[in-house]
């Protein structure tokens, strides 16, 4: 399948805003997406995800029939889960090695490296049963379960696709008391990342990519409609951002704004920042299309879609960078006196970010050679 180079680059920028928003003291996380989106780049990440299941299901489905495709995604589930695996097994010993070395860092529980020193069966058991997902690697639990939906999912939404809509609406209405049924470690109900919720968005990308070459040239025939709408959309969410970010002062304006949209929760994915992701794809996909496209094509572009083709390797190198940027950002002192410091830290990591995806896509240059060197065949 034929990549597109701009989604590509929009996944690697998610990824590389997830590092940053997990750094509770780092200095670029304050001009990433969520401070200026009343979404940030989880949305983006999941809706990202569903709209490449739509496109290569489809693919693989017109190719080699339905039942390759049920597999492969089936397969693809177990992968993720897998990663979710190796990703908490990584995340623990790393943390366990920075306390060892008296780096202290927040962006993950300390009781983690307790219990994968402690307990190793267990805390692995724990997370393969999924009744305990580690901060930071939450939304691959929330992945496993939506990608395992898919075999069933994707034959009813391409056969009966208001039916599919229908029900993934229902589903998500109903988000919070069916979250509450899951079996979980977390003091609150359910899952983090509500799957009852985050389903819709997931959905909605996935009919992005399935349909696209059906919906969009009647939705393009009232183009300038959906942007003016979606460009509302937009920057109503970034008044309600701004709100937020000026607090007390702007409490009024943040009142008025709740009665408009309700409650803004993220875990259950409201409909507020449903809404404003959907918009921002549109906006993206059409009328910036063009500079978008350009963007992809530019260096820092280019890096950017090297670390989005890195699937599930670049997810948990991202946790992994996250936490070590954390444990840097406390070894310097607070203060303006620092500034250069910290931002010399959050830029060491993006390159290092896009150095490390470089090399694991390329390894189909090295690893032969290194296997052959070690006798592994």
């Amino acid at each position: 399948m034929k990549r597109i180079a701009a989604l590509d680059m929009l996944r690697g920028y998610a990824l590389v805003c997830i590092m940053l928003d997990h750094m509770p003291i780092g200095l670029l996380r304050n001009v990433t997406l969520t401070n200026f989106a009343v979404f940030d780049a989880a949305e983006l990440f999941v809706l990202l995800s569903g709209f490449l299941v739509g496109m290569v299901w489809v693919k693989v489905e017109a190719r080699q029939g339905r039942r390759a495709a049920q597999i492969r995604f089936l397969r693809r589930a177990a992968q993720v889960w897998l990663a979710l695996i190796a990703g908490a097994i990584l995340l623990a010993l790393f943390s366990a090695l920075l306390f060892k070395l008296h780096m202290n860092h927040t962006a993950v529980w300390f009781q983690y490296a307790r219990w994968i020193v402690e307990h190793p069966i267990g805390y692995v058991a724990t997370v393969a049963l999924m009744w305990m997902q580690p901060n930071l690697l939450d939304v691959l639990a929330l992945y496993v379960l939506l990608i395992a939906t898919v075999p069933l999912a994707l034959p009813i939404m391409l056969r009966w696709p208001w039916l599919g809509l229908g029900v993934s609406v229902v589903v998500w209405i109903f988000a919070q008391p069916l979250n509450a049924l899951i079996p979980n470690q977390r003091p609150g109900p359910g899952l983090l990342f509500n799957p009852f919720g985050w389903q819709l968005l997931f959905f909605a990308g996935v009919a992005m990519g399935a349909f696209r070459d059906r919906f969009m040239p009647v939705l393009r025939r009232r183009a300038a409609l959906l942007t003016w709408v979606s460009a509302g959309v937009l920057l109503f969410g970034l008044v309600i951002v701004l709100a937020w970010k000026i607090g007390a002062p702007a409490k009024p304006v943040s009142q008025f704004l709740r009665q408009i949209t309700g409650g803004i929760d993220k875990w259950s994915l409201d409909f507020m920042r449903f809404i404003a992701i959907v918009a921002a794809s549109w906006i993206v996909a059409v009328p910036l299309a063009r500079p978008f496209a350009w963007m992809a094509a530019t260096r820092p572009g280019e890096a950017l879609a090297e670390i989005g083709r890195g699937g599930l390797f670049s997810f948990v190198v991202c946790v992994m960078l996250s936490i070590w940027g954390d444990a840097l950002d406390m070894t310097v002192a607070p203060g303006p006196a620092n500034f250069w410091w910290r931002l010399a830290i959050d830029i060491w990591l993006v390159v290092a970010f896009w150095a490390i995806a470089a090399v694991w896509m390329r390894r189909d240059m090295w690893l032969p050679p290194l296997r052959a060197r070690l006798g592994l065949g």
